[in-house]
């Protein structure tokens, strides 16, 4: 991973880009650096991922709610000013939000399960 040199980032100028769900859709806002992605992602109401994700994250909620479902069948309720973290390849997850919700997440090869 290259050095990233001190910058500001004015989320207002990164274009959204929508996501279809299972039911509803996300807005990713995204940049990218070798090696890591940030991203601002909102989820619409009724959002319902479409899939298993087996990626690594730092999920960090901004505003509103949403629940982590494990593939184990485990639920977690996050909501504002919480956080969750899991490497690649641990932990099988997708999202649900009913009222709709708005994350940090970062992710990349740091994470990668080793």
């Amino acid at each position: 991973m290259n050095n990233i040199l001190f910058q500001t980032i004015d989320w207002t100028n990164i274009e959204k880009v929508e996501h279809k769900a299972e039911t509803g859709s996300s807005l990713w806002q995204t940049l990218m650096f070798d090696g890591i992605r940030i991203r601002i992602v909102e989820y619409s109401p009724n959002y319902g991922a479409d899939h298993w994700c087996k990626k690594g994250h730092i999920v960090h909620c901004l505003e509103g709610e949403f629940i982590s479902e494990l593939e184990t069948g485990e639920k977690f309720h996050l909501k504002k000013g919480m956080t969750y973290i899991v490497s690649d390849e641990l932990s099988s997850h997708r999202s649900v939000s009913v009222s709709g919700v708005k994350l940090l997440i970062i992710d990349g090869n740091f994470l990668e399960n080793k």
